[in-house]
């Protein structure tokens, strides 16, 4: 048995022969960078704010706890106490 030889090896030559380049000297060292928009960090403020909002109870029980101790006391309810309340409350409105 023969075997015939292969002629189309010259191709392969070719592109074994081709010259790499090992240095970088066209390249240009160019960093990224980003810019945010200050609509954008409004924006993250206000999710952020949400989330907290969503996070924090409506009704904080340990303070009602004790307020609800602090009333049943006789000696709480005096007229100084709901005189200074009244004027807080007033003065939380600006009056």
């Amino acid at each position: 048995m023969m075997i015939n030889k292969i002629s189309e090896v010259n191709a392969l030559n070719t592109l074994q022969n081709t010259k790499r380049s090992n240095s970088v000297s066209n390249s240009q060292h160019v960093s990224d960078e980003i810019s945010v928009s200050d609509e954008a960090k409004a924006m993250a403020e206000a999710m952020f704010m949400k989330e907290v909002a969503a996070e924090t109870p409506d009704v904080r029980s340990d303070v009602v706890e004790k307020i609800k101790l602090k009333i049943q006391d006789p000696n709480y309810l005096s007229e100084e106490t709901i005189a200074a309340t009244a004027d807080r409350i007033l003065s939380a409105y600006g009056f």
